[in-house]
């Protein structure tokens, strides 16, 4: 009976082990604020702009685990929702999120003899995003962004380059105010949410996102 129960508990182990090592290699997905970004500019669509953004880490694996690889977070994508501080969405719905390392989704211009035209580029234009994050990577994605003395911020995606005016998109203006943001991004092994809030009251030079508070939570 000592015999078989050894071999019976060996077995359990063996198939532990593997599926153990498989869980601990899969990535693992962080979010959280980073500083505003201001940026200035020589005329339109603006001369100052302050962007708020959040970054993306897939965290390493602890040190005594070093001898493994994490697996990279493959194609990752996702969504962002602007919600009062009562959880209703403000929009109804959500936002493609835009990675600010991925190009800008602009024309590119050509000139054939005197002629000069655009030439739109289908993988610059593309609401979708995907970027690999590898272990002990990160990713800064584009939250909002406000623009001069003007009050109001707009959510920042791929949109904000073809509205009218420029970078200000009616779908996605949010009044001066505080609201929760929820960002989930979904990749090939994990996916990740965080909520945060935008601080929007205030000056340009104050403009923020911050971790949400405790009785922070968000509704569809």
């Amino acid at each position: 009976m000592e015999t078989i129960f050894g071999v019976v508990f060996g077995a359990v182990i063996a198939a532990l082990i593997p599926i153990s090592i498989e869980i601990l290699r899969k990535p693992k997905l962080d979010l959280e604020v980073v500083a505003p970004v201001d940026m200035q500019f020589n005329g339109q669509p603006a001369n100052r702009m302050r962007s708020i953004r959040i970054k993306l880490t897939n965290k390493p694996l602890p040190r005594w685990a070093r001898w493994m690889y994490r697996n990279p977070a493959l194609q990752c994508h996702g969504n962002i929702t602007f919600h009062h501080l009562d959880g209703q969405n403000v929009f109804g719905r959500s936002m493609v999120l835009r990675w600010c390392g991925a190009p800008e989704p602009n024309p590119l211009q050509i000139q054939i003899g005197n002629a000069q035209g655009y030439v739109f580029d289908p993988v610059r234009i593309t609401h979708l995003q995907k970027m690999d994050i590898y272990p002990g990577e990160s990713a800064d994605i584009d939250i909002a962004a406000r623009f001069d003395d003007e009050p109001e911020c707009y959510g920042w995606s791929n949109e904000s380059y073809f509205s009218n005016p420029k970078w200000r998109p009616a779908s996605w203006r949010l009044e001066p105010n505080r609201y929760i943001v929820r960002v989930t991004v979904l990749s090939s092994g994990e996916t990740v949410s965080g909520v945060f809030r935008l601080i929007n009251d205030v000056e340009q030079q104050d403009f923020r996102l911050e971790d949400a508070l405790p009785m922070d939570s968000v509704r569809n």
